[in-house]
């Protein structure tokens, strides 16, 4: 049975034009298609808050562990050892528990010091230049210095890494993610982990080594090789990618909205506020997707067993049955829970650091640039079919 949609409607994941500016789609499907079906790409979409919200937490119907990402679906490929992103409970469950308690609010309010520390150098470096680029002077370096810290990668090859993340993830306008191109290999950390083998430290690569697992017979074990190499390659890449997104949209969301950028600069005890907003606003995430491990009844209508669904959390967040005016930036917004860190199972297991580095960050700029003006004929989009943000996003200040 194919989904009918009652509606004109076209929302294609892979059109630029569509990424650019998602936002009137999203209205358009939240009101005329709340189960839309993409004919030439296969695919069924949800976009009102409770139908995001239901694929998110029915961990039965809709499984995680033929990957998140519409292309790597339709591929069947298999999943590296430790990707608990793409897996389902209970091997999801024991492979998240491996880091239970790295990401705690406590655990990561001691990074404060070091998170500011990095902030502040990658700021002062151009305080005097008259301009700089919330991607490229900050937003791609602090998450990056962050994570490569906790994992104990050396800081003078933290960068080349971070590089290698960016490939793995971008593609050409309107080109589809191949799924050989969705992970980074993890080959570059390989050396690392054996040094680390060798050497123990202070770091999250020398506890993953030393991490046990307990097998579905009840058994306890250390890890693999394989399994440490997926976890350090999966915590660089998510680690650094999103939470710079989250930073450059801070500055793109704020240049814009210059009245509410003076209220900030006045209390910085708003700025935590702020952070939820931008998440809201402009969610890095726009869109993930899941197989649909049996038939399912959506809006009075069939969803069969084999198809993927898209829900999409960019529409979700401005949902406004959920969100009154929810296409307005208000600092001010009586907190509703966005689904910018998702719900459920996987629930962001780093959301805590990533609101630290964003408050930080947004301390730090404001500090130092109370206003700015975007360069925007200079401001360059990346192109990524699961990502929305900047790799450019030059501003006066």
């Amino acid at each position: 049975m194919t989904v009918t949609v009652p509606s004109e409607v076209y929302y294609d994941p892979f059109d630029p034009g569509i990424d650019a500016d998602p936002y009137p789609v999203y209205r358009r499907l939240r009101d005329e298609a709340p189960l839309y079906y993409n004919e030439p790409h296969d695919f069924y979409a949800v976009s009102r808050a409770d139908g995001v919200e239901r694929v998110l937490t029915d961990n039965q119907t809709f499984i995680s562990g033929r990957g998140a990402i519409l292309d790597f679906i339709r591929a069947d490929i298999e999943m590296p050892p430790g990707m608990f992103i793409f897996e389902d409970p209970p091997i999801h469950t024991r492979h998240r528990q491996v880091l239970h308690g790295v990401f705690t609010p406590r655990r990561v309010a001691e990074l404060e010091p070091k998170v500011r520390e990095f902030c502040a150098r990658s700021l002062d470096a151009v305080a005097d230049s008259g301009r700089f680029d919330f991607m490229a002077d900050l937003g791609a370096q602090v998450p990056m210095r962050t994570i490569g810290m906790l994992l104990g990668i050396p800081e003078a090859e933290q960068e080349s890494h971070r590089q290698e993340t960016d490939r793995s993830l971008r593609t050409e306008p309107g080109e589809r993610l191949a799924p050989k191109d969705g992970f980074a290999d993890g080959a570059s950390y390989a050396e690392y982990i054996d040094w680390r083998a060798a050497h123990p430290a202070d770091d999250l690569m020398t506890d993953l080594l030393n991490a046990e697992l307990e097998d579905e017979d009840g058994t306890r074990r250390r890890l693999t090789r394989a399994e440490v190499l997926t976890f350090t390659t999966l915590l660089a890449s998510a680690g650094a990618e999103t939470t710079g997104h989250l930073i450059s949209w801070s500055g793109k969301v704020l240049g814009d909205h210059p009245d509410q950028r003076r209220l900030l600069v006045d209390d910085f005890s708003l700025i935590p506020k702020a952070i939820e907003e931008v998440l809201r606003l402009e969610s890095p995430a726009q869109q993930f997707a899941r197989y649909v491990n049996h038939d399912v009844v959506i809006h009075g209508q069939t969803v069969p067993k084999g198809s993927v669904m898209l829900f999409l959390i960019g529409s979700a967040n401005h949902d406004e049955r959920r969100f009154p005016d929810g296409d307005r930036f208000d600092i001010h917004r009586e907190y509703v829970k966005h689904l910018s860190f998702g719900l459920g199972a996987h629930y962001c297991l780093g959301s805590a650091l990533a609101r630290l580095e964003g408050r930080i960050a947004l301390e730090e700029i404001l500090k130092r640039f109370p206003d700015w003006e975007i360069d925007m004929k200079n401001a360059r989009m990346a192109s990524s079919p699961a990502l929305r943000g900047w790799d450019s996003l030059p501003a006066f200040v």
